[in-house]
């Protein structure tokens, strides 16, 4: 129950949809049980006899005595203007009452529509609100198409939990009640009788929807695994063809589709088979009231008339409905609470780097950005030791060193994608754990070496997460970045589509709108990982020529992969497991003969 008043907070203002469903639906039912009240008076217009004689029609019932009152009016008709108008008035009044309760049968359905889309729309916007505030290593360890898988797929399946759970609770159980009153107020005794058959029913019921929960929440995770390995397959389409691997690829896809296929039916089963073994019992109850009731009939020891009779076994066989309909919502109750269970999950899912309460704005860049003692470690694993380093304004400070010795991970721990384990790290003497992110952030350009892109035109995407953003400006920030020249060469110029993850553009292209991206912000610091590395020699000159743009009167972190692009560099730190073993400008560490001397030595052995 936990699981669903979490699901339902998300309807939220609920009373704007329950309200009006509560009224509308009454009101639906109680037409709708009118029109078959109503099948009385009919029978007896039809199969009346008439004679000379008038007969007395006695006090007038009270109201709540449905069938009397409606019998004592009919009467009445019938003696007074004849059966030809009594039966156009029950006609008239069917007519009547089948319009009113179907308008609001429609009303409640849109009002439970809206109640349905309103959840979603909140919930949907819940879940991906707090996947894009996580921190970076969550994303490292999550499979991204579960993650898609749970908020495109599960979502969906949630939103019939609370829709469903609001019928269970109120409009089944009240058409239920309302029939089995007009039973009573029939004939009590019958409707007692028919009684020792339903919680057979219900039993059966409850058994065969038992299992759904549990085969739900493993439906839903093995969905979660082929939409991973659909997302894998396509985002790594060249390699699957390169390593002929599209027998394995597909194989593996097959299996965890065909296991989904197994749950699904599995499910299937058990939810179509509720509905016929209740309309089963529901009709073997009619046919068993039917010869009980009829034999009291024929031999006259009934007080129900022949038509009072016929009404009373069709309000009975609208009693299963109802409880056919409950059994039904069950079956998509079940599914919904499970997907919800994993849907909470992703929400309550906390980012490990928030904002302090008390965190201030920074407002420019004035001095330095420092390392004082940093450590840092992936759960167990140890990257990062001790270091310390200063970045003054306006200097450009390059790492260089072996892979693996955390390079990239000091350049992640500086625009806070994660914060260290032990030390800090202060711009202009301030912890960066005291400022907003956001602060933070704006003082930076990034350029990482893979370059990222979205499936949208050059223009956006150099404008990515920017609005009123001038032709003019975005021009600028290409010519920096030496991009703007091919971006004109293009069928669209600065409206081209960049395809999917930018493949209707070279490497070097792709970097240098990249780049072009950076620019526009005019950042004071500028966070540059090896962004050279995955170009050929051409590409990598326009881009390092872009970078050299970049970089001119801004403060500079730069990862390099190749040596001899960062020996301008004003700082030049070596680290190797970990740890700074060396600092200082390219002639001082070549005079070391350390570490650095010797990654220089080898890359000019290879190169040559």
């Amino acid at each position: 129950m936990k699981t669903y008043f979490r699901l339902l907070s998300f309807a939220k203002p609920i009373e704007k949809f329950a309200i009006p469903y509560i009224v509308t639906t009454i009101l639906s039912i109680l037409f709708s049980t009118l029109n078959l009240a109503l099948l009385a008076p009919l029978l007896t217009t039809l199969f009346a006899e008439h004679s000379s004689v008038h007969q007395p029609l006695g006090p007038k019932p009270p109201v709540f005595e449905v069938m009397a009152t409606f019998k004592y009016y009919v009467t009445y008709a019938i003696d007074t203007y004849g059966s030809w108008v009594a039966l156009k008035f029950v006609c008239a009044t069917i007519v009547v009452s089948a319009l009113l309760g179907n308008l609001f049968r429609y009303l409640s359905q849109r009002v439970m529509e809206n109640l349905r889309v309103h959840t979603l729309l909140n919930l949907r916007r819940s879940v991906f609100d707090n996947v894009m505030d996580l921190h970076l290593g969550f994303f490292s360890n999550e499979r991204k198409g579960d993650i898609i898988s749970k908020i495109a797929s599960d979502v969906q399946v949630v939103q019939y939990s609370v829709t469903g759970t609001l019928q269970v609770i109120f409009k089944e159980p009240l058409t239920l009640i309302t029939f089995l009153v007009m039973l009573f107020l029939i004939s009590p005794s019958l409707t007692l009788y028919s009684f020792l058959v339903i919680p057979v029913s219900a039993f059966v019921i409850s058994k065969i929807v038992k299992r759904l929960k549990s085969q739900a929440i493993a439906s839903q995770k093995t969905y979660g695994n082929m939409i991973s390995y659909l997302d894998e397959a396509l985002s790594g389409i060249k390699i699957v063809k390169a390593f002929n691997a599209n027998g394995f690829i597909k194989g593996r896809f097959d299996r965890e589709n065909r296991e989904y296929s197994r749950i699904t039916k599995s499910m299937a089963r058990r939810q179509q088979l509720a509905s016929p073994v209740s309309e089963f019992f529901g009709v073997t109850m009619v046919a068993g009231i039917a010869l009980y009731g009829g034999h009291l009939v024929l031999n006259k020891t009934s007080p129900l008339s022949p038509p009072e009779f016929v009404t009373f076994i069709v309000f009975f066989s609208q009693v299963m409905r109802p409880a056919k309909a409950i059994s039904d919502s069950f079956s998509n109750i079940h599914s919904g609470i499970a997907a919800g269970e994993r849907v909470l999950t992703l929400i309550d899912e906390r980012p490990a780097v928030n904002d302090a309460p008390n965190a201030i704005d920074l407002q420019g860049f004035q001095d330095a950005i420092k390392f004082e003692n940093v450590s840092f470690a992936y759960q167990d694993k140890v990257v990062l030791t001790d270091i310390n380093l200063t970045i003054p304004k306006g200097k450009t400070v390059a790492l260089v060193g072996p892979s693996g010795g955390g390079k990239s991970t000091m350049m992640d721990l500086i625009p806070r994608f994660m914060d260290p384990k032990a030390g800090k790290i202060t711009v202009d003497g301030q912890d960066i754990k005291g400022v907003t992110a956001t602060s933070l952030r704006s003082l930076m350009g990034i350029v990482n070496q893979e370059s990222i892109l979205f499936n949208d035109s050059i223009f956006n995407n150099i404008a990515f997460g920017k609005t009123g953003v001038t032709q003019e400006e975005v021009e600028a920030a290409a010519r920096i970045a030496n991009a703007h020249n091919f971006i004109g060469e293009t069928e669209d110029g600065y409206n081209t589509n960049v395809g999917d993850r930018g493949t209707k553009l070279s490497g070097g292209q792709r970097q240098r709108i990249c780049i072009a991206r950076a620019v526009l912000n005019n950042p004071p610091i500028m966070l540059l990982d090896e962004a050279t590395s995955a170009l050929d020699t051409e590409s990598e000159k326009l881009v390092q020529d872009a970078l050299n743009n970049l970089m001119k009167n801004r403060t500079s972190l730069v990862i390099a992969h190749r040596l001899s692009t960062i020996q301008n560099a004003d700082i030049i730190a070596v680290l190797e497991a970990g740890k700074v073993v060396e600092q200082g400008s390219h002639l001082e560490l070549m005079a070391n003969n350390g570490l650095y001397r010797k990654l220089i030595d080898m890359q000019t052995f290879n190169e040559g």
